[in-house]
């Protein structure tokens, strides 16, 4: 997510509270868990959602019968305790605990240090690295259940890039950060300079306590690398984790417990940093063989499941090579931008932004402007859900398209909504959209960002959506878009959409 397809290729007061997700606590979602994915030849859910409508407030474009408000932002709400204001750059989030009417929330902000005025301020017993001054972490975030917000402060500082991650089954979030830096290695930036005292490119456990009771430890059982997202399986015993990276593409792995070990709280104190197995996804074709990169299947596959292997990673901790360069090509499936991880309690859904460019795909294979895959994990399969085909005009920024409301590329979080369909945050460019997706069938729009960010050959830019998720009642869809960090909250007749 940090290295957007944007980046490639070149408000009012806030109120209440905050929302976004890379993985929701699976107990707050047994309506998704009880869903099987839709096949193509299944009939699909949903149903159009109305045509959008601008926002007279220049903010976010809905449909007829929806609305929204503003729950936090970036420089205007205020932390808790004294802690300084809503940190910049909201990207993934998720509801950890949902009680007597009241939400926990805990929030990614992906920063490096002083890529904002508003980066996570160190507070004590929350630093991981002191080094990484006023950049990445994590806010918790109490709300009501119409997500007011009653409380927000610091779960985690000293961290970088802190991407996306997951909801665990015991009630906390695991932050994952998209970089890989040493020990050692220097920072510039805004007219600051610093060197980082530890390495980066870890996944942390962060609990709903206060800020003084948070435990900030890598958990490096999981690796080192550019993380994405991950999802825990119910059986808690593996976690699958994806990775954002390139040269060469990133991976999608799978984690396994130590036998007779089942995961819970306290992750980073309780697991040895070499606890377990971390292996590499391998896609098979019929013959056996391994398809080297994601890129290679087509809306020509939707539909159908490909039997998945793993190899084990010689060196999690990635202490002389990136664990993906520990691979020799083809003997793994790689992936340009595995982005968004979100589990229905029978697989997870796993997200490939895009793939167009010289670089991001080999050259025999096709481009693409957006996947979506299940991972079944029973039969340990994987099948192409969704498939956006590549549009050639979405190459550059440029003229604001015609029909922007039918024009998607690059889905990037992924969500399970309570009526087992999905919703897709786009990372893509020109127009930037919250989507409804369902597996095996269409795709809609459902919201639209009108903020503009900046301009590209004289036309609008507009910031990519994060981390979508459901209030566990299905009332209310949270979503942020990053630039300015906003956290927004959607309501409407969502059920009669979705169902």
């Amino acid at each position: 997510m940090a290295v957007s397809r944007r980046q490639v290729l070149s408000g009012g007061t806030a109120a209440g509270v905050g929302l976004t997700v890379a993985g929701v606590l699976p107990s707050l979602a047994e309506p998704a868990a009880a869903h099987e994915p839709h096949r193509p030849s299944g009939d699909p859910q949903g149903r159009p959602f109305p045509p959008l409508k601008d926002d007279p407030n220049g903010i976010l474009a809905l449909p007829a019968g929806f609305a929204y408000t503003i729950v936090t932002r970036e420089g205007v709400t205020d932390l808790s305790f004294g802690q300084g204001k809503t940190p910049a750059y909201h990207d993934g989030t998720g509801v950890v605990a949902s009680e007597h009417g009241r939400l926990t929330i805990i929030q990614n902000h992906e920063m490096t240090p002083h890529m904002s005025a508003y980066g996570v301020p160190h507070i004590a017993s929350t630093v991981y690295d002191p080094g990484a001054a006023n950049a990445g972490g994590c806010t918790v975030i109490t709300t009501d259940r119409n997500a007011r917000r009653t409380a927000e402060w610091v779960g985690i500082s000293g961290t970088v890039r802190n991407c996306a991650g997951g909801v665990t089954p015991w009630g906390t979030w695991l932050t994952c950060e998209e970089t890989f830096i040493n020990a050692g290695t220097t920072w510039t930036a805004a007219g600051q300079s610093g060197v980082y005292e530890k390495d980066h490119g870890y996944a942390f456990e962060v609990t709903q306590d206060e800020s003084r009771r948070q435990i900030p430890k890598p958990i490096k059982a999981f690796g080192r690398f550019e993380h994405e997202a991950l999802a825990v399986e119910p059986n808690l015993k593996h976690v699958y984790l994806s990775e954002d990276a390139s040269g060469p593409n990133g991976l999608f792995y799978r984690w396994t417990a130590p036998t007779g070990t089942r995961l819970g709280p306290g992750l980073a104190n309780r697991l040895s940093d070499t606890a377990g197995k971390l292996e590499a996804m391998q896609l098979r074709l019929d013959d056996g063989s391994i398809v080297p990169d994601i890129a290679y299947f087509t809306s020509a596959q939707l539909g159908r499941p490909f039997k998945v292997t793993w190899a084990e990673v010689p060196d999690r901790d990635a202490r002389t090579t990136p664990t993906r360069l520990q691979f020799a090509d083809g003997t793994v499936t790689r992936g340009k931008k595995f982005e968004g991880v979100w589990s229905n309690g029978k697989g997870a859904y796993i997200v490939n932004s895009f793939a167009f460019g010289a670089n991001d795909l080999p050259a025999d294979a096709t481009k693409h402007d957006g996947m979506v895959w299940f991972y079944n994990y029973a039969d340990q399969t994987l099948t192409l859900v969704t498939y956006f085909p590549h549009n050639p005009a979405a190459e550059t920024e440029g003229t604001f398209p015609k029909f922007a409301d039918l024009t998607f590329d690059g889905p990037d979080n992924v969500t399970v909504t309570p009526w087992g369909s999905l919703v897709l945050a786009e990372d893509g460019v020109r127009a930037s959209h919250v989507l409804s997706s369902i597996p095996g069938g269409p795709t809609y729009a459902i919201a639209r960002n009108q903020i503009s960010n900046g301009t590209a050959n004289g036309s609008p830019t507009y910031s990519e959506f994060t981390g979508p998720t459901f209030s566990p009642d299905g009332r209310i869809l949270f979503v942020n878009i990053q630039v300015p960090g906003i956290t927004l909250a959607i309501t409407g007749p969502w059920e009669k959409y979705l169902s």
